[in-house]
């Protein structure tokens, strides 16, 4: 028997569709911005932006400080993983995509797979607030979303000999998820989880812009989205009852 997903002749781009509209979404609000005159450009970035300010005591900024008013408080926690801050931030982030977020949309059905990703860029924002409580210091990019698509993977890439590549050429019925505990007791997944880890504290401590990221990373968006994608891809994973149960004592 053949193990192997097999290909989509059928289409240039043999990735998931969820991912090729999520990236053709990035370009597209990206190019919108870019067209618009200097004004409006940073009126959308600041309105779809995630602003810690805007939790603040309103007294300390004058009315109308930070467009997009009360519902800018809800939306942004989403929208700001539409925006970018320029080509390279853009490029890398849609090719981090097609790396991580490909093999997890081939396991996920396209409505978990949104689930995982909004979920681990909302937990990166609210790492975000939490550390940057009342600062006007923004966050924009789908970083945190993917961060967790890379924690998801790690639940199964690691699970078998071929790693990442390997896995995106099996059928997710032939690739064993890895519990919570199990994925950290496996030595190739907690030497991958402690040098990413390792890598966005080192160049977001110190500093270091990274890519088009800007001048600061916003390592604990990344490290917070890492960690909701991994500890909530097992409850998503419609594959997991396809193996022994050992792996799921705890999602």
């Amino acid at each position: 028997m053949d193990h192997r997903t097999p290909p989509d002749r059928d289409r240039a781009i043999n990735a998931p569709r969820v991912v090729v509209v999520l990236i053709a979404t990035f370009v597209a609000v990206h190019a919108v911005r870019m067209m618009l005159p200097d004004r409006q450009g940073v009126w959308m970035l600041l309105a779809f932006a995630f602003i810690p300010a805007r939790y603040a005591d309103t007294a300390a900024y004058p009315p109308d400080f930070i467009p997009g008013g009360i519902g800018a408080d809800y939306w942004s926690f989403v929208t700001h993983m539409f925006l970018h801050g320029d080509f390279t931030h853009l490029l890398v982030n849609c090719l981090w995509m097609l790396a991580f977020g490909t093999v997890v949309a081939r396991r996920l059905p396209p409505g978990r797979f949104l689930v995982l990703s909004a979920v681990s860029g909302v937990a990166g924002a609210l790492a975000h607030l939490a550390i940057y409580w009342g600062e006007l210091v923004p966050v924009i990019g789908a970083s945190a979303a993917i961060s967790g698509q890379m924690g998801a993977a790690t639940r199964f890439i690691f699970s078998a000999p071929g790693g990442l590549f390997h896995a995106s050429r099996m059928h997710p019925a032939h690739v064993r998820v890895l519990g919570l505990l199990e994925t950290f007791g496996t030595p190739n997944a907690l030497i991958f989880i402690l040098v990413w880890v390792g890598l966005n504290f080192a160049m977001g401590l110190s500093g270091i812009a990274f890519l088009g990221e800007g001048q600061r990373i916003a390592w604990e968006a990344h490290i917070a989205g890492f960690f909701a994608g991994l500890a909530i891809f097992g409850p998503l994973d419609p594959w997991r009852r396809n193996f022994p149960s050992r792996q799921n004592v705890l999602h």
